[in-house]
């Protein structure tokens, strides 16, 4: 059942049980999200205590404003090339401008309600840029991995490849080691230790021994970006001048398109895993929220983090309280142990992003729509390689282009068009396959639509008919119940055919269903065509038929495709009744 989030709705029957769940999952995301924080920072190219900052406020806002009991919002990996790109092309303080921008942009898609609309985007689409970002992601992280010295961070792809394979024979040995420390840590302490945070274990024992056996041989956070202040941030206005924003408004897209997509699909998440419902909407404005805040603080656009949504309903959370105390204990561990993150190696961040991007590389469902061997999965490719070789931006609107594309070709390929007469043998109903060459009325043409009257299938619909009706039969008979919609264009292309037949003949329509019929009277064309001209029944619309028929070439016909032929015809009952059964077999 869906609720409404209201600040009351969030917090109703809440008690000092709940609270305690809510301590406990928020203290375990929040030691979580340290490492992640300064490492998502460093990998986009800011100092490690913005990663910091953002995850305090705007973990705390979103848990306050959103939509969900449950989301833990923060940096993400989803960001990393992103805010790369902009602070390469347009500087660390135009990036803030364009994360408040981006802000305002959520925030009114959630005013005006657009938070379903997300949905819409195709999954090839989102499944593929979010591997190509894990691609770029995990490659990023393999200069500090092995070490290499020299190497500067390119915002291209190839380029950052290149520049890697200069440099590989810089290769730092105990950068290698510390960094294996870390990974294996990361990978083994989920399967043996559960409840302990895999990332933060392995941060601070690859940082424990690379600080007693060879701290002078591998780059750390302080020799690359100083020391960490344990002070609360520096509040500023972004610098919001015309020029800037205009500069910015496309960044600003940027971020507010992915923030929000990863924010809904993290809630999404959420739901799956606790039975409940979010409130898109209001995420949306949480989002937007978070986002105009965060970087009068210094901080980077943050948006829902799903690994550390998922960890915060693992450990018993209960409602937002949880996001809020997580928000706190970063606070705290700033404020207390920032001087000793000074020390941790760049290496041991390394293999943590890594995994991070193995895990939302959606691996198995990337395979699983590149195995079906239809268009999803050239639209998957084409988004994926795009991302990874170009940018976010371009490889969204080719892969959403191309889904458009294929989308109208397969909804073009629904529609059917065929001509119809009634099974004498059955009832009379009227059905597709029982015209032939002796079999069918060469006054009266029945044709079954199927399918959606749209821009993509309207000329052969309008050719179907157009082709197959040279004889011009005094009636034209479209059956329609089976239209659910029709747009502009396939009203069109049935005015045509309804002027051109009109000339000599009169079309009947049957089963208009509300959409197409709406459609008809804005434009005039239900009018035209008449309320006579209009059955709810096939029956009434063919008793309609057969009493405008040229009696005189009824006369001796030998199709017999009515029940009435006979009588018409004007052969006796039994014969008349006998070739109908031979004519119809």
């Amino acid at each position: 059942m869906q609720q409404r989030f209201s600040m009351s709705s969030k917090f109703k029957g809440y008690n000092l049980q709940a609270f305690q769940k809510d301590l406990l999952a928020g203290i375990v995301v929040g030691v979580i999200a340290i490492p992640l924080g300064m490492a998502f920072a460093i990998a986009s190219g800011v100092k490690p205590e913005f990663g910091i900052y953002t995850t305090i406020i705007a973990g705390i806002i979103i848990s306050l404003f959103g939509g969900s009991r449950y989301q833990i919002g923060g940096p993400t990996g989803a960001f990393i090339p992103i805010l790369f790109g902009i602070i390469a092309t347009y500087g660390f303080q135009n990036l803030l401008i364009a994360g408040f921008l981006a802000g305002i942009m959520l925030f009114l898609m959630g005013l005006f309600k657009l938070g379903s609309l997300i949905k819409f985007i195709p999954k090839p689409v989102t499944i593929g840029f979010t591997s190509g970002i894990a691609v770029i992601i995990f490659a990023g992280q393999i200069a500090d991995f092995l070490g290499l010295e020299g190497v500067e961070k390119k915002e291209a792809f190839i380029d950052n490849i290149i520049e890697i394979a200069q440099h590989l024979n810089s290769m730092n040995m105990y950068s290698i080691l510390t960094a294996a420390i870390c990974f294996i840590t990361v990978i083994l302490t989920p399967k043996l230790f559960p409840k302990v945070p895999g990332p933060l274990i392995g941060l601070v024992l690859s940082t424990v021994v690379a600080s007693i056996f060879y701290s002078d041989h591998v780059a750390t956070i302080g020799t690359a970006y100083g020391s960490i202040p344990n002070t609360l941030p520096h509040f500023s206005l972004p610098n919001l001048t015309v020029e800037n924003i205009v500069l910015m408004i496309k960044p600003a897209m940027v971020i507010a398109f992915l923030g929000a997509i990863e924010s809904l699909l993290s809630a999404v998440v959420a739901d799956g895993m606790t039975n409940s419902k979010h409130d898109s909407n209001k995420e949306l404005i949480g989002q937007g929220l978070a986002n105009m805040i965060t970087p009068m603080f210094g901080g980077i656009p943050a948006t829902g983090a799903i690994a550390r949504t998922a960890t915060n309903i693992k450990n018993g959370a209960v409602s937002p309280i949880s996001g809020v105390i997580h928000g706190i204990v970063v606070l705290l561990i700033l404020l207390l142990f920032a001087p000793y993150a000074s020390s941790i190696p760049l290496a041991s961040m390394a293999p943590i992003l890594m995994v991070v991007a193995w895990n939302m590389s959606e691996r198995h469902v990337f395979m699983h729509v590149l195995k079906t061997k239809t268009g999803d999965s050239l639209v998957l490719l084409l988004t994926f390689f795009l991302t990874v070789f170009v940018n976010l931006t371009t490889a969204v609107e080719f892969g959403l282009v191309l889904a458009i594309i294929l989308f109208t070709k397969r909804m073009s390929e629904i529609m059917v068009t065929a001509k119809a007469l009634p099974n004498l043998e059955k009832n009379q109903k009227v059905e597709v396959g029982m015209v032939t060459a002796g079999h069918d009325c060469p006054q009266i043409s029945i044709y079954n639509i199927e399918g959606p009257l749209f821009f993509g299938a309207a000329m052969t619909f309008e050719q179907s008919i157009l082709s197959t009706i040279n004889y011009k039969p005094n009636v034209l008979l479209l059956r329609m119940g089976k239209v659910p919609f029709m747009d502009t264009t396939g009203e069109a292309r049935l005015a045509g055919i309804i002027a051109d037949f009109s000339k000599h003949g009169i079309v009947l329509i049957t089963g208009l269903n509300s959409q197409p019929k709406e459609v008809l009277k804005r434009t005039g064309l239900y009018r035209s065509i008449g309320d006579d001209h209009l059955f709810e029944h096939t029956g009434d619309a063919i008793t309609y038929a057969l009493q405008h028929l040229d009696k005189q070439k009824c006369l001796g016909c030998k199709h017999f495709a009515f029940s009435e032929c006979a009588q018409l015809c004007g052969e006796p009952k039994i014969e008349a009744d006998s070739r109908t059964f031979l004519s119809t077999t």
